[in-house]
């Protein structure tokens, strides 16, 4: 194949594994997506080469995960899908430099050794000249260790955040999303990308028979501990049962009517509902509370008839600190209980980066005309005896945030959201599937109520309880069980994006130790060669 060709392919062979993201949720393609990928790194001629595919696949596969973001982002979904994929080029060159073997017999090395050296033997025609068994256990670790390590700085709220990781696409394969109560999400990842180096490693042509033997070893094994761990994964502890109502009125844009909209459907639960708390969904009350106080007494009517505190959600500019907030405010019968102000924002969607620089962009597409303002730290809030731990839209898209509610006692993670950007799209039952895994995560069941989205609601083992989709009009209640199971991943967070950037930096230690002792080698003596010959004297 054509350098050009390769790239070509790359580019499309990327896309595809986008289909295992709702929708369709493709699960099992996660496990061999990225296998033709690999396949093309690995036949790279070299290791650059094998990189410039690798992001090329990614740039591919980030133009089809969020494709739901291009009336919104315009013609800069290009270049932001760019950026995203530069964290895949480590993958492809790894994959190249472990899997990709010797060169067949009669061709070019493309990694010729260091001068100095004794020469390689040429390898035999026909024999395998595929990597070692040893290299195939170090790709094991190191390509999936790449791709963890990627991800994790992909996630910084700047470069839009952790969408559209991989291990968020097992959020309907219950039998692997439980690895998520492990390590997170990072742990799922790490876990569908070595399956994916093992696929492809067996398919490999010319592999050593130990090293195929290995490979499908490990491409049995590693999904088979993940579904014997759910398996005999010991059930929570009891700790009761809530009912939560949600309302999802759809898109109401004035301020007054999106409110009674809301009202409305609250009030029309039927009377044997008995929530424990009523949700509604992002920018339910587009006035400020403190300026406006008749929305806090309706609020407080709308609580007292439903029998149980109301969780609405502000989104509007707070007088006296000169700045839009999205809140989450929680009224009971007996007045406010409590709030929450969003901590990470959508970048270009609620604050434009670098607004004085960037500031252009609102001219060319939908980002925010004003930026919002962040809150301080996260809440978990009292509704009558239940510990509510709220997070905005966005904010579901982080293992962090989820983790840190369960660990600060929260006893129910709420998603408030509007997704009215997205009408019609992928993008409302992606961001409802969040849910589910930051339910196995945290070990806390999680309710997403959204104005115009999919409203959804998933049990601590992530199993769907309730999934209301973005058409659906109306207010419903579902029973979740609680859960006072305490994760390994709640206990000791993110230490598997750690421990994967440790590996790298310690195989990095190791090659450059390997190369300076191989340079040093051949800066003195030559060994290993073979000795001159001298001619016989003549006999006299």
């Amino acid at each position: 194949m054509s350098r050009w060709g390769g790239r070509l392919a790359a580019l499309l062979l990327g896309a595809p594994l986008a289909l295992a993201f709702p929708r369709p949720g493709w699960w099992w393609l996660a496990l061999v997506g990225l296998v033709p990928l690999l396949l093309l790194a690995m036949a790279a001629p070299d290791g650059r080469e094998a990189a410039l595919r690798a992001w090329l696949g990614g740039t591919g596969f980030f133009l089809a995960v969020n494709a739901f973001l291009f009336p919104t982002v315009g013609p800069f979904m290009v270049p932001l899908a760019m950026l995203l994929a530069v964290t895949w080029l480590p993958v492809g060159w790894l994959a190249r430099v472990l899997l990709g073997g010797a060169p067949a017999a009669g061709t070019p090395d493309p990694d010729p050794p260091v001068p100095g050296t004794p020469d390689p033997l040429p390898p035999v025609s026909g024999a395998p000249t595929g990597p070692t068994p040893g290299r195939l256990a170090a790709a094991l670790v190191l390509v999936p260790s790449a791709f963890v390590v990627g991800e994790a700085l992909r996630s910084w709220e700047g470069l839009g955040g952790p969408w559209g990781l991989l291990g968020a696409s097992q959020w309907n394969a219950p039998a692997l999303l439980a690895v998520a109560a492990l390590g997170g999400i990072w742990g799922l990842s790490f876990l569908l990308v070595a399956v994916n180096v093992a696929v492809a490693a067996a398919l490999r042509p010319r592999v050593p028979p130990a090293t195929r033997a290995l490979a499908v070893v490990a491409a049995a094994i590693l999904p088979l501990a993940a579904v014997g761990f759910w398996a005999w994964r010991p059930a929570p502890p009891p700790a009761g049962v809530v009912r939560v109502a949600f309302v999802q009125p759809g898109v109401v844009g004035p301020v007054e009517e999106r409110f009674r909209a809301s009202e409305r459907l609250s009030r029309a639960l039927p009377a044997d509902a008995r929530p424990d708390l009523v949700v509604w969904g992002e920018s339910s009350v587009g006035r400020d509370p403190a300026a406006n106080p008749g929305d806090v007494a309706r609020l407080v009517a709308v609580a007292r008839d439903a029998g149980a505190p109301v969780l609405a959600n502000v989104d509007a500019e707070r007088a006296g600190e000169g700045g839009i907030y999205k809140s989450a405010l929680l009224v009971g019968p007996s007045g406010v209980l409590g709030s929450y102000d969003k901590l990470r924002l959508v970048p270009f969607g609620e604050y434009v980066p670098l607004r004085p620089l960037l500031g252009w962009v609102t001219r060319l597409t939908d980002a925010a005309a004003v930026d919002r303002h962040r809150g301080a730290h996260l809440a978990v809030l009292d509704a009558g005896g239940l510990a509510v731990g709220p997070l905005v839209c966005f904010e579901s898209a982080f293992p962090d945030l989820a983790r840190n509610l369960a660990a600060r006692g929260a006893e129910l993670v709420v998603v408030q959201t509007a997704d009215t950007t997205f009408q019609g799209s992928w993008g409302l039952d992606q961001h409802a599937s969040l849910s589910a895994v930051r339910a196995v995560e945290s070990g806390r069941p999680v309710l997403q109520a959204a104005i115009s989205g999919t409203s959804a609601a998933f049990d601590a083992r992530g199993r769907r309880l309730a999934w209301a989709p973005g058409g659906w009009r109306g207010a419903a209640t579902v029973e979740l069980p609680l859960s006072g199971e305490r994760t390994p991943y709640v206990r000791v967070g993110d230490v598997v994006p750690l421990a994967c950037g440790l590996a790298l930096a310690v195989a990095a230690v190791v090659a450059v130790g390997r190369r300076g002792r191989v340079s040093r080698g051949g800066s003195g003596r030559r060994t290993g060669s073979t000795p001159r010959s001298i001619p016989a004297r003549p006999r006299p």
